[in-house]
């Protein structure tokens, strides 16, 4: 029968997510790395300020695989992009369209809310992936370098007592220290 069906997650599917998400990570030899839990994942998916979207893409009603996304912005475009996370496709279920269909229905959202590009990287190693993307149209960025902060790095580099911003004193009216908030 083989019928696709690729559906927004729900909060009750964040489990589902989750398992999915470490099979991806065993398939790329990072799960010790994984650090999320269905709390985490659900606050940043369905709390106050949905951080990224999910899809989960089913096969005859089996779950086969799933894709994360979010937007970012580009100065240079002036609007918004999008950047997917994670796609993955469980192994039983490849060679069937379903990560062509994935990436497709992230398109969608991206064309549905005019973002100027589509991004997100692969692993290097990962030759399967690498050339199907490009057979979809994408390119690599060759001159761009990946970098990452994970979290011990970030909390030390924006400690506000470890990295006083240039001439606080004089920014402030009052005096007291500035206070950058998020919009």
């Amino acid at each position: 029968m083989n019928r696709t069906e690729i559906t927004p997650l729900t909060r009750g599917e964040v489990p589902a997510l989750l398992e999915l998400i470490r099979e991806l990570a065993r398939f790329e030899k990072l799960e010790p790395q994984v650090e999320a839990t269905a709390d985490s994942l659900e606050n940043s998916l369905f709390g106050p300020q949905p951080a990224a979207g999910a899809l989960l893409a089913r096969i005859d009603g089996q779950l086969a695989g799933y894709a994360i996304y979010f937007f970012t912005f580009s100065s240079f475009l002036g609007r918004a992009g999008i950047w997917l996370e994670d796609l993955y496709v469980r192994p039983e279920f490849r060679k069937r369209g379903l990560g062509r269909a994935l990436i497709e229905a992230v398109a969608q959202i991206g064309v549905e809310r005019n973002c100027g590009r589509f991004e997100w990287t692969a692993l290097d190693w990962n030759e399967n992936a690498l050339d199907f993307y490009r057979r979809l149209g994408a390119q690599a960025m060759g001159e761009w370098v990946l970098l990452r902060m994970n979290s011990p790095e970030l909390r030390r580099l924006g400690a506000p007592s470890n990295n006083p911003l240039p001439n606080q004193a004089a920014s402030s009216e009052t005096g007291s220290p500035l206070r950058i908030t998020p919009p």
